[in-house]
């Protein structure tokens, strides 16, 4: 047996091909998905512990954006390639409001003495004989693997402004009902300073990295090279709200500025602008008569359309089909509470063209239609922000009005020159425009904005460079996006088809099967109904892959 093909491990019969993705007993082959393999390493690496859910999405999802489900789909899809049962379980158990439990014996497979000299460290060996080891490992390795996709880590000091990186505010309210709220405040802080042009500002995505940890500024400025710190907490209390804020120097860790408000909760948008100014005086940022124009005016002055609103964007970012439906419900209630709320209107017309294009519509073009209305509304009532531009440059893709979506999402960073998701959509438009090096440089100046990249970013370069031919960097990024967030079809679909162009059809047909199963609705016709590609040869050549993939007409 080649050392290629020679198992890990073995466990109830099964031997345990981890590298491979590949379960084998008496010549029967499962292939399992990455996720579900990294779940069973985990398992093993702690082979009698009870496991909790907080440790799994913790250790092996490293702090992706999943559904609450996503640990127990995973879970489900390895005991029916393990051919488990719940209820009589030989392998995993279930604690009742714990976790799991690995219950069956696992038998390292020994390799020859010979066979190990000069061989590379085989890590999977590593994960089971040495559980405290196999933490390590999965903590530090593979975000490291992770971050070697990224073209820009630190800014481009050449331009000799001010960086900062603003944290996570605390929420100070021990049973955290409160915690989107407290987000809100620091994602709309993010906002407003990204519109700066002579700031550099790190995206939500990156700040969020940092939530509920204990930040050493030095370390800080060593790994991002930010400037700055700006940190805060917030303590709401019926109709009081306290909030405390400290800019610090990350070179010397010393405090610029600190300043408490204790406010009624109804000023807290009043308390945001005067935060905002007080930090660009602090730092003597020049600001533009336009740009502090549109510091001044405010999305929203209503708190509880404001509370509906954030309450949407939480579940938004889950991207299933019950959390779309349920941030639907929220943007309308925050809508009908203030009618002038733009954002609300925009969050809500992504929401509709998602609903086309992931077939949860039974009238297609209807849909498409209203989130164009929305969309436009959208700007009219809240054009000063980029993310109603970006709403509005969504929708025009969706329906494949090209021009118009470039307007769009140029006009989002025009406004807000720091806005990484601009970046991220003018990369994602010219994808389908089939302008891949185009698509590649966008993409890299959203990373270097967001370094702690959500999974749309190695999505938009894995696909460009699937266009470009360069597998072995589409696969990756394809595959690193798809561990980043399990519910996005469009990530699948261009993994199979990369697979299939790479040679590698097995592993092109397994990703097949879990689109179906994550979405019967999805073929060949239904892709090329709602995948906006605008050059027809890269259309055609994706549609012919996913074929070879197995993916139904």
């Amino acid at each position: 047996m080649s050392e290629l093909n020679k198992p890990d491990f073995t466990l109830d019969g099964w031997q345990v091909l981890s590298k491979e993705g590949v379960l084998r007993r008496n010549g029967e082959l499962q292939h399992l998905e990455p996720k579900v393999m990294e779940v069973l390493v985990y398992f093993v690496s702690r082979q009698g512990e009870v496991i909790t859910r907080e440790e799994l999405e913790r250790d092996v999802w490293h702090g992706a954006i999943v559904g609450y489900d996503a640990v127990t789909k995973t879970v489900i899809k390895l005991r029916k390639a393990l051919n488990d049962n719940a209820r009589e379980p030989r392998c995993i158990i279930t604690i009742p409001k714990k976790g799991y439990q690995l219950i069956t014996p696992v038998v390292e497979v020994e390799t020859e003495k010979e066979h190990q000299v000069n061989k590379p460290t085989n890590h999977y060996h590593l994960l089971y004989k040495h559980p405290v080891m196999a933490i390590f490992l999965l903590l530090i390795l593979v975000p490291i693997f992770f971050i070697t996709l990224q073209p820009v880590v630190n800014h481009d000091t050449a331009k000799n402004i001010p960086s900062v990186l603003v944290l996570p505010f605390s929420n100070m309210d021990e049973d955290k009902q409160y915690d989107a709220f407290v987000d809100g405040i620091t994602e709309d802080i993010i906002t407003d300073l990204s519109r700066l042009s002579q700031l550099f500002v790190f995206a939500s995505n990156t700040s969020f990295r940092y939530k509920e940890m204990q930040i050493d500024p030095k370390a800080v400025k060593k790994e991002l090279n930010a400037d700055y710190l700006l940190k805060g907490n917030v303590r709401r209390i019926g109709e009081s709200l306290r909030i405390n804020i400290q800019l610090i120097d990350t070179k010397t860790a010393f405090n610029i500025w600190a300043e408490r408000y204790d406010r009624n909760v109804n000023e807290v948008f009043s308390i945001k602008n005067e935060l905002i100014q007080r930090f660009i005086k602090e730092l003597t940022v020049k600001v533009s008569a336009e740009e502090q124009q549109q510091l001044e005016k405010l999305s929203t002055s209503n708190l509880k359309a404001y509370d509906y609103f954030l309450s949407g964007q939480r579940e938004q970012k889950q991207r299933t089909r019950e959390t779309h439906q349920q941030a639907k419900d929220f943007y309308r209630k925050a809508i009908q509470l203030d009618p002038s709320y733009g954002r609300a209107y925009g969050s809500l017309a992504v929401i509709k063209a998602l609903e086309f294009r992931r077939g949860w519509t039974d009238t297609p073009m209807e849909t498409l239609d209203r989130a164009l209305a929305l969309a436009e509304q959208a700007v009219l009532l809240n054009g000063n922000v980029p993310h109603t531009h970006w709403s509005l440059g969504f929708v025009h893709l969706m329906r494949k009005e090209y021009k118009q979506a470039e307007k769009a999402s140029a006009k989002a960073v025009e406004i807000s020159p720091n806005y990484a998701d601009g970046y991220g959509l003018q990369a994602f438009i010219n994808n389908h425009l089939g302008n891949a090096k185009i698509a590649l440089k966008q993409i890299t100046k959203g990373m270097k904005l967001n370094p702690y990249y959500s999974w749309d970013y190695p999505m938009n370069y894995g696909w460009a460079n699937y266009m470009l031919g360069d597998y072995e960097k589409a696969i990756p990024a394809l595959e690193q996006a798809q561990a980043r967030n399990e519910n996005v079809i469009h990530i699948k679909l261009l993994l199979a088809a990369s697979y299939v162009k790479a040679g590698r059809q097995d592993d092109a047909e397994w990703v097949v099967e879990a689109i179906r199963s994550l979405n019967p609705n999805t073929s060949l016709s239904h892709t090329n109904h709602t995948f906006a590609i605008a050059d027809t040869k890269l259309k055609k050549m994706l549609l012919d892959d996913l074929r070879m993939a197995g993916l139904p007409e």
